[in-house]
């Protein structure tokens, strides 16, 4: 078959393509040559109903929800009311990380219950019962089953290998590897003596990927856990391998995305992210935070979204969302509705800077400045994140004119009477 890549090379414009470029407001054609360069993915299985969305080079940054059931804590029904949840609150994907239960039926039902595009973690089922024991079918047994059910992408930790290992053993890492999938791949490395598969298999990967058209996550087995780990030598070996890989997967017409750094301080976030965009040749990244500090457990969504926001801003392109429960619990659903509202915060704060998107993230804080500017509460509602918590807390006010905090004080308000101004805009256009 041929990929939507390959027919991007062709110069074929798509209805993917079409739909994309219609909602980002970007030239078709345009978004056809950056997918064709691997500059842009849009992760949409050839089985999948999912709407079509474009990730990385001018598109606006996009987020993703991660959900999942435990061995711990198997409640399906509440694993799809978080994918819904998510998807209502803004998330652009879902990930199933569900690592117990009968897998395959959580993963349908989650397929079933949204219209975004959604990932996984093959080896997660793969595994089974025992790490050491699966075989290197039984990882490409499961990533080829994950796409037959038609999940969009996929995360493979094709860039844990022997020598990243190594680099591993011979660091001062604190947290060694925190990436559960990168744990589970040393682990078997380890017991077996073996190369990871998904690294010396990595053509059959690509195989099975086209057969799908599946886009390819290349996960971050080396991430840093902690603010000490950051900017090591394990983690940009793993980076220099997984840029290898992107070349070889955009030479077999297969979209790629790459995963980043999870615990990173502020002024190392620009590095993380330039020198990853330098070694994999500009393919869209997606991070889990990057966590700037490590000692705020139940407020690492503020965290994530804080490095977020800096990542952002120097060309991050998908943002994992971090729930208040991060390190502590599996989340529940208001775990997610408040993770996933904080990361579209922080994905709209670094559109507010990135080229191609700037204007248009810019146009609707200026509607919230003219309805500030107006006392046009409707309006502020509207253009707000989270409408429904804003009109709660101005609920609380005794004048429904202004905030409770000014009052008959209101500088705004002040202002336009002092200064003769009349709201330039009429209420009702953006009530």
């Amino acid at each position: 078959m041929t990929t939507l890549m390959e027919m991007a090379h062709a110069g074929i414009i798509t209805p993917e393509i079409k739909s994309v470029a219609a909602t980002e407001g970007i030239n078709a054609d345009t978004l056809r040559k950056l997918i064709a360069r691997g500059l842009i993915v849009i992760p949409r299985n050839l089985k999948s109903k999912s709407t079509p969305i474009g990730i990385g080079k001018l598109m606006r940054t996009k987020i993703n929800a991660n959900i999942g059931t435990s061995r711990d804590n198997i409640d399906i029904d509440a694993e799809i009311e978080k994918a819904i949840t998510a998807q209502k609150y803004g998330a652009d994907t879902i990930m199933d990380l569900s690592t117990g239960g009968d897998l395959d039926l959580i993963r349908r039902r989650i397929l079933d219950s949204v219209n975004v595009s959604v990932g996984s973690v093959p080896i997660y089922q793969a595994a089974g019962k025992s790490i050491e024991d699966m075989t290197s079918d039984d990882m490409f047994n499961a990533v080829r089953k994950h796409a037959k059910d038609g999940i969009d992408f996929v995360t493979i930790h094709a860039g844990v290998t022997l020598s990243s290992y190594e680099r591993l053993k011979n660091s001062d890492r604190i947290l060694d590897v925190v990436s559960r999938g990168g744990a589970f791949t040393i682990s078997w490395m380890e017991h077996n003596n073996l190369e990871n598969p998904f690294y010396s298999e990595y053509d059959y990967l690509l195989e099975i990927a086209r057969e799908y058209d599946l886009t390819i996550s290349l996960g971050d087995g080396m991430r840093p856990g902690c603010i000490n780990d950051a900017s090591d030598r394990a983690k940009f070996e793993e980076f220099i391998i997984l840029g290898e890989l992107v070349k070889r997967a955009r030479a077999a017409g297969i979209q790629t995305i790459v995963e980043g750094p999870g615990h990173v301080p502020v002024d190392e976030i620009g590095l993380s992210v330039t020198a990853m965009k330098h070694l994999t040749g500009n393919a869209p990244i997606y991070l889990l935070g990057p966590l700037v500090t490590d000692i705020a457990p139940g407020y690492d969504h503020i965290t994530a979204a804080i490095g977020g926001s800096v990542a952002g801003m120097h060309g991050a392109d998908f943002l994992c969302m971090t729930t208040p429960a991060e390190h502590l619990a599996l989340p529940d659903v208001d775990d997610i509705k408040e993770g996933t509202i904080v990361t579209r915060i922080a994905a709209h704060a670094a559109d507010l800077t990135k080229e191609g998107v700037r204007e248009r993230a810019r146009a609707c804080d200026r509607e919230m400045a003219l309805a500030r500017r107006d006392l046009d509460w409707n309006g502020q509602f509207k253009q707000a994140i989270d409408p429904d918590k804003a009109k709660e807390i101005h609920a609380r006010s005794k004048n429904p004119d202004t905030c409770s905090m000014c009052g008959e004080l209101c500088s705004i308000k002040m202002m336009r009477d002092v200064m003769g101004k009349q709201p330039l805009k009429n209420k009702e256009s953006r009530n």
